[in-house]
């Protein structure tokens, strides 16, 4: 393993967050302020608790999974299709760098910044809201797991992508809509029935719940399946990126 480039990578996308970092401080921070303004005032006064946690409570782990998820993808996809756009990553694909270690560094760097934004807007809730975290480790696992899984998802949306609007087709088209309608704001039990099953074929759903379990130790679905879930869509990322470099889909032509 060549971690000398492993590193030079990693550095080489951590200084592009380091030369941003008040906007990357500051955005989830009134980012955050804004949701418990908006749906903790106007909503938490109809909907006092859920589960017998408060609403405000409620949403945090939901909060800090939308930010997470989406702030993984948008890093990991532009830190490796700027170097298509460039043509540098021919550089990077004729030098003595395996495509694992090329996957380190840049999913790396991404799960990175998104774990540290993600850490922001906890500490950010507990100025709004009185949050206690029944698992920490899972809760760790949970956050880690995610910022990898979607760093890879990111990854693979980079090199797919021919424009910067391709970029942001994935998150905003299909991402977004399953993290809202993916019990970040609620839980699935306050849906009609017919509507808890449909909403059980939303993967985000088994992310989210089980989250929020290692928060308050509330779960919409069983927390083995939430595990299950969240370590299929790694394995399928990593197959997928293997087979990327393998065939040289969109990074060769």
């Amino acid at each position: 393993m060549n971690w000398s480039a492993i590193a030079a990578i990693y550095r080489f996308e951590m200084a592009r967050f380091f030369r941003t970092l008040a906007q990357s401080f500051l955005s989830p921070v009134l980012s955050t302020s804004l949701y418990f303004v908006v749906f903790g005032t106007a909503i938490g006064s109809r909907i006092q608790e859920v589960e017998g946690v408060s609403y405000g409570a409620f949403i945090v782990p939901g909060l800090i999974m939308l930010s997470v998820v989406m702030l993984a993808i948008s890093n990991a996809s532009f830190g490796i299709y700027f170097p298509k756009f460039l043509g540098t990553i021919y550089e990077l694909l004729s030098a003595p760098v395996n495509f694992i270690e090329i996957v380190i560094g840049y999913v790396g760097a991404a799960a990175t910044k998104s774990l540290f934004v993600g850490l922001v807007i906890l500490v950010t809730a507990t100025f709004f809201v009185d949050i206690r975290i029944e698992h920490p480790f899972a809760m760790a696992a949970f956050l880690t797991l995610s910022c990898l899984s979607f760093s890879l998802l990111g990854f693979i949306v980079g090199i797919w992508a021919s424009n910067f609007e391709q970029i942001s087709l994935v998150p905003q088209l299909v991402v977004t809509p399953l993290i809202f309608l993916g019990g970040t704001f609620y839980s699935i039990s306050m849906l009609p029935p017919v509507w808890q099953t449909i909403t059980l074929f939303n993967p985000v759903v088994y992310l989210i719940s089980g989250f929020r379990w290692s928060f308050y130790g509330l779960a919409d679905v069983p927390i083995g399946f939430s595990l299950l879930a969240i370590l299929v869509f790694t394995g399928t990322c990593l197959a997928v990126i293997g087979w990327i470099f393998k065939t040289g889909w969109r990074i060769r032509s």
